[in-house]
């Protein structure tokens, strides 16, 4: 089975083991990631603060050269970018004006006849054969399945597959693999990793939330699927220490590299030495290493 793939910026510069990670255990379920070409920055957050047309423009072109391989479904794995290019193509579908503004400028024009898929979505597609090449189970594990701000929350007409408040994706496939996801209260709450660079203080308080929410219901890690999330949880916990004074620190893991684990890869192929918080030491101490 072959789907096309839009990395973002982050998957080929700050979380290229995400990249990796990605391409592998996709690979062992037997989907074949095929990466668009010359794709574009999707404007992220930062087009859409600055330039409502930019921020349809820019994941258009994406969707143009996705649409132009002829494949049934393009997958995304970060949140932020999911959520732009899957903004973008319902308001064309909606906006035939705007559309056709935008397809004169592309060279590979919208059609729209793409699916947007997050990678949970195709994740839970494959729960069977996840759970089927396991072969190490993930006990002992309790992540805090930290979904974030973007993954679920889009204009009230554009469908999503999940629950909005209490999304349980991440959940039902941890579950498969051995792990025991936690119950808690800040899986859909922003962690402010848009914020961090410029208003550093609002994303620690935001952090701090979830973090402490999270130690208390004795959770010993967290799981996402968003690579700005783990980068803002994974980076930035002494500093959320020092000034909140949490507990501990939590290691901040890609649902990839887990499910890559538990299909028997090492630390050394899932990059899971490759984090700002310790994160080998927890799988060592739970024989998962």
């Amino acid at each position: 089975m072959e789907i096309a793939y839009y990395p973002g910026c982050s998957l080929h510069a700050s979380s290229k083991l995400y990249d990796v990670q990605t391409k592998t255990v996709f690979s062992k379920v037997g989907i074949e990631l095929s990466e668009i070409e010359d794709w574009n920055c999707c404007g992220a957050t930062s087009a859409g603060k600055q330039d409502d047309f930019l921020a349809i423009a820019l994941p258009a072109r994406n969707l143009g050269i996705a649409d132009a391989t002829g494949l049934p479904e393009i997958m995304i794995p970060c949140s932020s970018c999911y959520s732009r290019t899957l903004v973008s193509q319902k308001t064309l579908e909606r906006n035939p004006k705007l559309k056709a503004e935008i397809n004169t400028e592309l060279a590979k024009k919208v059609e729209g006849k793409i699916k947007v898929s997050n990678i949970l979505e195709v994740l839970l597609s494959k729960k069977k054969e996840i759970a089927e090449k396991a072969v190490k189970k993930l006990a002992g594990l309790k992540p805090a399945c930290y979904y974030g701000c973007l993954l679920t929350r889009f204009p009230s007409d554009v469908p999503v597959t999940d629950n909005v408040e209490n999304p349980v994706a991440m959940e039902g496939i941890l579950k498969s693999i051995g792990a025991e996801p936690l119950d808690w209260g800040y899986k859909t709450d922003c962690c402010g990793a848009s914020a961090s660079v410029n208003d550093a203080d609002t994303a620690l308080k935001l952090m701090s939330k979830i973090f402490k929410d999270a130690i208390a219901r004795d959770a010993n890690c967290f799981v996402t699927t968003c690579p700005m999330c783990q980068m803002n949880l994974d980076a930035y916990q002494d500093e959320v220490r020092e000034k909140y004074g949490t507990a501990k620190s939590l290691p901040v893991y890609f649902i990839t590299e887990l499910i890559g684990l538990s299909m028997g890869m090492g630390f050394e192929q899932m990059q899971i030495d490759r984090h700002f918080t310790d994160a080998v030491g927890l799988l060592k101490e739970l024989k998962l290493l």
